[in-house]
């Protein structure tokens, strides 16, 4: 370990940080996106894909990031300084902490607004507010929503008190006491819906949608959304895996660990699908994307089935907390870099923290209202914070953490931290130095719209790029490891 890193909070066992990294992975997109893409682009075909993308690109940069964490024992721009400097490299690569912190802080900003949906929609369905005859109605009603900056504001300042309540508890009385049930609840309650789903008569239309392996259905497009959001899933670049890693307790696997979480989150997604399309299909609607499948197809359906209301709350609870446990997990680094360096009590960093948080978030949030015509470049303040965070920090951010640990970092140290065999030790060190970077440069080159990329016919010259790019690293890995480190 690092001198300078003092001694720190552990998670009580590793489970604690299992289900806090797979809440934070586990958010509202997983809900609705990862199963509607599953049905969209192929079915077990993108399944295959994605998970291949998983190990391939988010699980070696997941291992790095927990790694980075432990090793340093501090928030992202510390432990990224105490490592690099271990390694006798510069203290520019800092620069990765910081971005890293104000990426997942700045995806917050945005992220209460949506997971205050979750929240106001649990209560209309409390209260009955959610009547509504067709899809239309039910889009007025989410468009009312949104219209008022009080309702609006008050349910995302809600959320933004809920996360500071439990972070403000720290590391083991708020966090892994929250997540240790809020985790099993959620999953108990996909349970129960997806029970209810196999008698609604839509379960089969439903298998057939997610499962079905439709090779011919898996385009491009969908091979490159399997990529991303394997990437984007398991909260990867944003600070929140690597302080959460700093943690872990020193006698946990990392591998397994890292392997645990990406299965879980999988699993979790796959679940939400199996619990939310039964429900839709047995009442004849066709499965949409985005906000409007949750909040205006599946309200309506509901309506229309036994004990609806019942299950509606019970919905809308898992999603609120899935909002909650992705939510306090990106607070999380900048709560631990105050009080790691200002010399301020958790709970003054935490409020500190959710004021300015709150500022920022009704911005974000007036965007649906009031401020929506405040735009720059065709984009009003929360599509700035989206593009911002999920366009450039994250991939850039991705991209630099494994660098660092391919090229820069001393072999020894990461090897000791990980606890690999030699042979998996060479594996993962091959992902970061190779795979994981072209993956996320394709990533990022198709998020910006730079090329469209055909993976139907490009794909063997990127497999030929792959090899190309291998075997130069290798030949220039010492004059790179010179560079990046002097």
């Amino acid at each position: 370990m690092t001198n300078d890193a003092q001694p720190r909070t552990q998670w009580l066992g590793r489970w604690g940080f299992v289900l806090a990294a797979t809440g934070s992975a586990v958010g509202l997109g997983n809900v609705w996106k990862f199963p509607y893409m599953t049905g969209e682009y192929g079915g077990g075909a993108f399944v295959l894909v994605y998970l291949a993308c998983i190990l391939a690109i988010g699980v070696p940069v997941m291992m790095t990031e927990i790694a980075f964490g432990r090793r340093g024992r501090g928030s992202p721009i510390d432990a990224i300084r105490r490592v690099t400097a271990e390694s006798g490299g510069r203290s520019l690569w800092s620069l990765l902490g910081w971005m890293a912190m104000a990426c997942g802080f700045m995806i917050l900003c945005f992220y209460v607004v949506v997971a205050g949906w979750s929240f106001s929609y649990l209560w209309k369905m409390l209260s009955g507010g959610l009547a509504g005859t067709s899809v239309d109605d039910m889009a007025a009603i989410f468009g009312a929503n949104n219209e008022s900056p009080f309702n609006l504001g008050f349910w995302s300042t809600l959320v933004t008190i809920a996360t500071m309540v439990i972070v403000g508890k720290g590391v083991q009385a708020g966090i892994e006491k929250s997540v240790s049930w809020m985790m099993p609840g959620m999953v108990i309650m996909l349970l129960i819906m997806i029970v209810y789903g196999a008698f609604s008569g839509g379960f089969g239309d439903a298998l057939h949608f997610l499962f079905a392996f439709n090779a011919g259905s898996l385009s491009s497009e969908g091979m490159l959304a399997a990529m991303g959001h394997a990437f984007f899933t398991l909260s990867l670049a944003s600070g929140a895996i690597l302080t959460y890693g700093s943690y872990l307790p020193r006698n946990a696997s990392i591998g397994r660990t890292t392997l645990t979480v990406a299965v879980a989150d999988t699993l979790v997604a796959l679940m939400a699908g199996l619990a939310i399309f039964p429900v839709i299909f047995a009442n004849g609607m066709e499965p949409g994307s985005g906000p409007g499948l949750i909040f205006m197809s599946l309200p309506l359906a509901f309506q229309a089935m036994p004990l609806g209301t019942l299950f509606g709350i019970l919905f809308f609870v898992m999603l609120s907390m899935a909002a909650l446990t992705s939510s306090i997990s990106m607070v999380e680094a900048t709560v631990s870099w105050l009080t790691d360096n200002k010399g301020i009590s958790r709970r003054a960093a935490a409020w500190g923290t959710g004021i300015v948080l709150w500022i920022i978030s009704t911005l974000a949030m007036l965007s649906f209202n009031v401020g929506a015509e405040w735009t720059l470049a065709g984009k009003h303040f929360f599509g700035w914070l989206d593009y911002l965070t999920s366009r450039w920090m994250m991939p850039l951010g991705g991209l630099g953490m494994v660098l660092l640990a391919g090229f820069v970092l001393k072999s020894e140290t990461l090897r000791e931290e990980l606890g690999l065999s030699p042979a998996m030790h060479a594996l993962w060190l091959f992902m970061v130095r190779y795979v994981s970077p072209l993956g996320i440069v394709v990533i990022f080159v198709d998020a910006l719209g730079i090329a469209t990329l055909k993976f139907g016919e490009q794909w063997p010259w990127l497999v030929l790029a792959l090899a190309v790019f291998a075997v130069i690293g290798e030949l220039a890995s010492p004059r790179l490891k010179r560079v990046l480190s002097a």
